[in-house]
């Protein structure tokens, strides 16, 4: 059974911003760290088909979702000199409570398919969450800011030295989830960071 059928897949607000160069995921984390390359595979919507397949994805036991998105946008990405030297997939993780509940990091998948497509490591016992914070999907853009110094810390930083790290997640608004992961992966010698989501906002 396909997750995602034909007809769905055409009328899913694409980005295209890897192919257009479109700068707009560096422009969300401008001034508060730095990226080499930036894209997601979607425009988020209220009530849009994309939250559709988020939710989906993260509390409906879909994951399979994240396969076929990272299938997708790792296929796109493969084509393109500017991510030909990623070294490393890392996923933002989540908290270990979290995780237990449901089951899953609902970008395991998706983080999975990019690396097998790059034909580079998937990692994701480098980056820690450290801190339990309640799920961010319905708070206002202003109640989403994260104090980066209690969510994340780094373990096994060894396999990071020296690498251009592909960080993925599901969905970026504000950034300051990923600001923060980048804060802490900066500990790492000689790194550089580009950025791969499902959505934005």
């Amino acid at each position: 059974m396909d997750t995602i059928c034909l007809d769905c897949r055409h009328d899913l607000p694409v980005t295209n911003f890897h192919f257009d160069n479109n700068d707009s995921v560096k422009k969300v984390l401008y001034g508060r760290a730095e990226v080499e390359n930036g894209t997601a595979l979607f425009r988020f919507e209220k009530k849009g088909n994309v939250q559709r397949l988020i939710h989906n994805l993260k509390y409906k036991d879909h994951e399979q979702i994240g396969f076929v998105l990272g299938n997708w946008l790792g296929g796109e990405l493969k084509t393109l000199e500017a991510y030909n030297s990623i070294d490393v997939v890392i996923p933002v993780p989540l908290h270990k409570n979290k995780l237990k509940k449901r089951g899953y990091n609902q970008v395991a998948m998706f983080g999975q398919q990019i690396a097998k497509a790059l034909e580079v490591d998937y990692i994701d016992d480098v980056l820690v969450k450290i801190t339990n914070t309640k799920s961010q999907t319905n708070k206002n853009r202003i109640s989403r800011w994260i104090n980066p110094d209690e969510l994340f810390t780094l373990k096994n930083m060894d396999a990071i030295h020296n690498k251009h790290i592909l960080i993925v997640d599901d969905l970026i608004t504000t950034g300051a989830t990923l600001e923060a992961c980048i804060s802490v992966l900066k500990q790492a010698k000689n790194i550089k960071i580009s950025i791969a989501t499902m959505a934005i906002a």
